[in-house]
């Protein structure tokens, strides 16, 4: 079968698609895991505070690749067939949420401990000092951080090829071995997600300057 030019962009843009699909689960997945885990990791208690920084060492120290593997052939030994799919978005989840986590909680402990202090006074207790003070403080801080690593969530997409996903790396390389011409489709995905990553750089650049400024 020969393949156009149009062809290969085609057939590379729905790769980029799901590419896109699964950045946006992953990212808002790992969001909501990411911010349990940094309340646990900077709780009072020392059960949660352990458990929390467990699971940011467990899912910081190992690879990506791991991870998926675990989650994609374990499920199979455990009875459930897990789609590529599923498996992709359940790893890219976790993994999303230790950072996001880590990167919260070190926005959270850049307010100054005088906040908690003030808001204690007020008779608030520790979950309504965190959601009505040090949050909304916080949140300014974790903006540009919080969209600069969204760019490794995107580029940890393409690990998901190795267990059948078929984002914009699986497809690269099925036109590619279809085409003989690697270089042409290899350069197409390259840019595919440079024009992902690139908007987020800026914004997280910009981001940085103006909320910098503003302080």
């Amino acid at each position: 079968m020969d393949f156009t030019l149009w062809d290969i962009v085609r057939n590379l843009i729905t790769g980029l698609q799901w590419t896109l699909a699964l950045s946006l689960v992953a990212f808002a997945g790992g969001a909501a895991v990411g911010l349990l885990v940094m309340v646990m990791r900077i709780s009072d208690h020392g059960l949660p505070r352990n458990l929390a920084r467990t699971w940011i060492d467990l899912f910081q120290g190992t690879p990506l690749l791991m991870q998926l593997f675990l989650v994609f052939f374990g499920g199979a030994l455990l009875g459930h067939d897990i789609s590529p799919w599923a498996a992709a978005a359940i790893a890219l989840t976790l993994f999303t949420s230790a950072y996001l986590a880590e990167i919260w909680r070190g926005c959270v402990e850049a307010i100054p401990r005088g906040q908690w202090e003030a808001s204690a006074t007020l008779a608030l207790n520790r979950y309504e000092q965190l959601r009505h003070v040090v949050l909304p403080q916080a949140l300014r801080i974790a903006i540009a951080p919080t969209v600069g690593f969204s760019v490794q969530v995107v580029k940890g997409t393409a690990v998901t090829s190795i267990i059948g996903f078929t984002e914009l790396t699986k497809t690269g390389g099925m036109i590619a071995n279809a085409t003989f011409e690697p270089f042409l489709v290899y350069g197409l995905v390259a840019l595919g997600y440079f024009l992902l990553c690139y908007p987020l750089s800026l914004s997280a650049r910009y981001l940085e300057r103006r909320l910098h400024a503003a302080a």
